[in-house]
């Protein structure tokens, strides 16, 4: 039998659970360790493994699912430790984080230099903030409490801590759109048309923050998005394009610890905004990149002041960091095309890449539109033919070969279907529709998922009101229970 230094090792007991990235380790209350070193519940501990060590916050336990000389850790604590059941583990006390000063110095509006926000960055992607203090990081540049200077910064500090693209060609393609706009899918198209193009467009999308879908949950309900560098690799040179989530290939991967962070305080700050996506941008080797803002009343972004601020600090800020940048300021006043949601919107994209009679308008022609700048960006067409050509590889159907090879060459291709259950929401009267409440309807579509029901809901107007030209949408609404809704609109 294996001697226990019961004031020092604790046998780890596996008990699968998820902690997502953070590492936590679970005690008894009255364990050796806990009596002798006063640890209580949430304290930031050093947890050691012959040579291996992380920082991982204590969870106490008062029952018996743990012996006194036992403890437990959290899934992700356990591979980044290298353990397994039966292992011993010491703990130590963990010496102060000096980058949590600059925190707490930001925290109070103070400007912090460059080498600090390297400090937090890199203290965060080695797991030395818990989540409470990425969250205190997070609030503390909220608001307009990073100037243009740490903003840049702060890219620079993401796109450092983690792994870098590099491509063998001169002009490297991406877009991106801020957000705040429901079913603004553009982005599968776009990678098809410029790809169909012959040209260069590796895209790494984050999944949603605030918004009921990003390009990554979009695309998974067709293909593997989880790609491997490798893998990135050979589907970009085999095809052009590629869709995959950044977090898998741990571009930035600071970004995708604070976007989880932040999809729980429901905060999307500019300042980070744009170091999110441009650090993304720049570590998947893009050299020219077009950036959407909606812009609308129900928008993420809702003036013109602010608009205009966002454009000049993402060109500022991806000309300091050799980034061509191109914004693109865009009516955000409604939502675009005909679903809510990850197999909603993928429907969409396919009806327009797919020529479809029934095919959503308003997403075909900015998709074009974005499209076309993004040709023209590279040079291999005429300035202001770029829509006109991006057009013609829609709609002669090379853009959706282009996406099914794509597809292919990532793992596969399943085509998206209904839920088995639905409700239909009717408007009680007569009317015309004249506006819609953007972030209303994308907060319905995101409410927590019921663990049996996935329901679609189809809002339509009353049979009798007259149908308005322009919009496609009707008044939005609540529903009664805290189920996921993936969103049709339909008048």
């Amino acid at each position: 039998m294996q001697h226990i230094d019961h004031l020092n090792k604790l046998k780890i007991i596996s008990l699968g659970i998820d902690t997502y990235h953070e590492n936590v380790i679970f005690m008894r209350s009255d364990c050796p360790i806990c009596r002798s070193e006063g640890f209580t519940a949430l304290t930031r501990l050093v947890v050691h493994h012959n040579q291996n060590s992380i920082i991982a916050t204590l969870n106490v336990i008062h029952s018996n699912l743990l012996q006194e000389n036992e403890a437990a850790l959290s899934d992700m604590a356990q591979k980044r430790l290298l353990v397994n059941e039966g292992d011993f583990i010491s703990i130590s006390h963990l010496k102060p984080i000096e980058s949590l000063s600059d925190v707490r110095a930001k925290m109070y509006h103070k400007k912090i230099d460059e080498t600090a926000y390297h400090r937090i960055i890199n203290d965060i992607t080695n797991g030395l903030y818990s989540d409470i203090e990425i969250a205190a990081f997070i609030a503390a540049c909220a608001g307009d409490n990073l100037d243009l200077d740490e903003i840049t910064w702060l890219t620079k500090a993401m796109i450092d801590s983690g792994f870098k693209l590099k491509w063998d060609k001169k002009i490297i393609l991406d877009k991106h759109c801020v957000g705040g706009l429901p079913g603004n899918r553009t982005t599968p198209i776009i990678v098809a048309i410029v790809a169909a193009a012959g040209l260069t467009i590796p895209k790494t999308s984050s999944r949603a923050i605030t918004s009921p879908a990003g390009t990554a949950d979009t695309m998974e309900t067709m293909t593997n998005v989880n790609l491997s560098i490798e893998t990135i690799k050979e589907v970009v040179d085999k095809e052009g394009g590629c869709f995959a989530w950044g977090g898998s290939v741990k571009l930035s991967p600071a970004d995708d610890m604070l976007i989880t962070i932040e999809k729980a305080l429901d905060i999307d700050s500019s300042g980070q905004m744009i170091a999110s996506v441009l650090s993304k941008k720049a570590a998947a080797g893009s050299t020219h990149v077009v950036i959407e803002i909606p812009l609308g009343e129900t928008a993420k972004v809702r003036t013109l002041d602010e608009a205009l601020q966002l454009q000049y600090y993402l060109k500022a800020v991806g000309s300091a960091i050799n980034l061509m940048v191109e914004v693109l300021i865009t009516d955000g006043s409604q939502p675009i095309g005909k679903g809510i949601g990850p197999a909603l919107e993928a429907m969409d994209v396919l009806a327009v890449l797919r020529n479809q009679k029934d095919a959503p308008l308003d997403l075909k022609e900015k998709s074009l539109m974005i499209a076309g700048v993004l040709l023209e960006l590279s040079g291999k067409v005429e300035k202001g033919k770029g829509s006109t050509e991006a057009k013609k590889i829609l709609e002669n159907g090379t853009a959706y070969a282009k996406f099914m090879a794509i597809c292919i060459a990532q793992g596969g291709f399943t085509e998206p279907k209904f839920a088995a259950h639905k409700i239909e929401i009717k408007s009680e009267i007569a009317g015309i529709v004249t506006a819609i409440d953007n972030r209303k309807l994308a907060k319905i579509a995101n409410l927590p998922e019921h663990p049996i029901v996935h329901r679609q809901v189809f809002i339509l107007t009353h049979p009798s009101a007259p149908k308005y030209k322009n919009s496609k949408h009707c008044l939005p609404f609540m529903p009664s229970r805290r189920e996921n809704y993936n969103i049709r609109l339909i008048i």
